[in-house]
């Protein structure tokens, strides 16, 4: 890997250039250790001003929304993965993509990248969330993604919580948890 001089802090046109980009699709479900380190050695101090409530201009618009949520809720995932902090802004961004959704920023944004406006829906361990959230997809005729919002809402009604999260967050899971944990079933990403 080839090591560039990379900014301090990187505007929302830069953070969605390189999150929409052709090299990086591949790796928005399919990341590698490579791919994690590279988000941590290049937006750690975006995601640290973002988490310190630095860049909540970007909110303004729909690109600077998306942004805003791309950082909060997808980075930190990369950035700190198998680690408690990897959820330490999912509230954040839960917040940031429910004001744009609540000022109708979400019209303005494209097909694939409003999915992941709404992706901290889908992260949520609230049920009401996630009945936002299968709402959300349904209506913006987001099929695959939908079918993940589902899953998603189901293991939330059924456990009140992500069970494949608790060894991270130091939580004790119940037996129907770790029977749950241990079938074909199991969701564990």
């Amino acid at each position: 890997m080839i090591r560039k001089n990379y900014p301090m802090m990187s505007d929302y046109q830069e953070i969605l250039a390189f999150w929409f980009s052709d090299r990086v699709r591949p790796l928005w479900f399919r990341s590698t250790p490579e791919f994690d380190a590279e988000l941590r050695e290049r937006y750690l101090p975006t995601w640290q001003a973002a988490a310190a409530g630095e860049l909540e201009s970007w909110r303004e618009s729909a690109q600077g929304a998306l942004a805003l949520v791309i950082v909060l809720d997808q980075f930190p995932l990369n950035m700190f993965r198998g680690k408690a902090q990897s959820f330490s802004t999912a509230e954040q961004a839960l917040a940031a993509a429910a004001d744009a959704v609540a000022r109708g920023l979400d019209k303005e944004l494209e097909r694939e990248r409003l999915a992941f406006l709404y992706l901290p829906f889908m992260h949520s361990e609230n049920v009401d969330d996630q009945e936002r959230s299968v709402a959300l997809f349904e209506a913006a005729g987001l099929t695959e993604n939908l079918r993940f919002a589902r899953h998603h809402r189901e293991l939330i009604r059924r456990f009140g919580r992500f069970p494949h999260r608790n060894a991270i967050l130091g939580r004790p899971s119940s037996a129907g948890e770790l029977a749950y944990l241990a079938s074909k079933e199991a969701y564990l990403g």
